[in-house]
């Protein structure tokens, strides 16, 4: 195993696989986004993006304390200028591959979530926290912005006012104003956001995934177009999805009082 590999790893859980969880283990440094992360995540991503077995995905951290305490500064202080534009891709890459996923993620964030880390986590589309989770985006303390999404998805989920107080003053937030603020969905114990996070994966995994799938994509498809438009996304998504085996199976097991056994097709 390569040591990029080493950094990041892919678990699959319950009958079927069909949830994966993708684990951040760098525990040495909290899981500080090094290039070699960065490229170790982004391809995890894209390999999960491929897999038609996968129904949800977790993200999820090894360190008690940390799900991610962002950029890799050490690493950073050491980059010629030309360095840092080089490994921009990557980095890009890594956090578009968590959004692009095709089926709905799940971060499962305690302790902390700062900078970089906290965008990895709002790239997915539900963010359960610990109790005693920290999330912030501090970037323009150290003389940066946020640069893995964070400008625009918690723009998205919380509001304009609201993320540029967040934004603008580099405040960390508890787990309890975060939800208050909409930036996390749900709040447990503190150690529990990891199981929490997999029993909703467990839960999604459970229906459909021709439906999930097309769910997603029409959400996300429609959420910066107009309503005309969101409305003709979703009737293309729908239509996917009426005319599918899922659609034939689910409606069978409706009738015969069964579980449907999705063909996700």
């Amino acid at each position: 195993m390569s040591a990029e590999q080493q950094m990041v790893r892919v678990e699959r859980h319950g009958e079927g696989g069909h949830v994966a969880e993708l684990v951040l283990d760098r525990p040495e440094v909290m899981n500080a986004v090094s290039t070699a992360m960065g490229a170790a995540i982004a391809a995890a991503a894209a390999e999960l993006s491929r897999d038609s077995s996968v129904r949800a995905v977790v993200l999820s951290s090894t360190h008690e304390r940390a799900f991610c305490v962002g950029a890799d500064l050490k690493e950073r202080n050491t980059m010629t200028d030309e360095e840092l534009r080089a490994s921009r891709p990557v980095t890009r890459a890594a956090y578009r591959g968590v959004l692009d996923l095709p089926v709905p993620a799940v971060a499962a964030v305690d302790g902390f979530a700062l900078g970089g880390g906290f965008e990895l986590a709002l790239a997915c589309d539900l963010v359960v926290a610990g109790e005693g989770a920290v999330v912030a985006l501090p970037e323009v303390g150290v003389g940066v912005i946020p640069g893995g999404g964070g400008t625009q998805l918690l723009t998205r989920r919380v509001g304009w006012s609201r993320a540029a107080s967040m934004v603008f003053t580099a405040r960390r937030l508890t787990a309890a104003e975060a939800l208050a603020l909409g930036a996390v969905d749900e709040v447990v114990a503190a150690g529990g956001a990891r199981s929490r996070a997999l029993e909703l994966a467990a839960t999604i995994a459970a229906n459909s995934p021709v439906g999930v799938r097309n769910a997603k994509r029409a959400m996300r498809l429609g959420m910066d177009t107009s309503l005309a438009a969101g409305l003709d996304v979703e009737d293309l998504c729908w239509a996917d999805t009426a005319f599918s085996a899922d659609r034939a199976e689910g409606v069978a097991a409706f009738a015969e009082k069964r579980r449907p056994v999705w063909p996700g097709r």
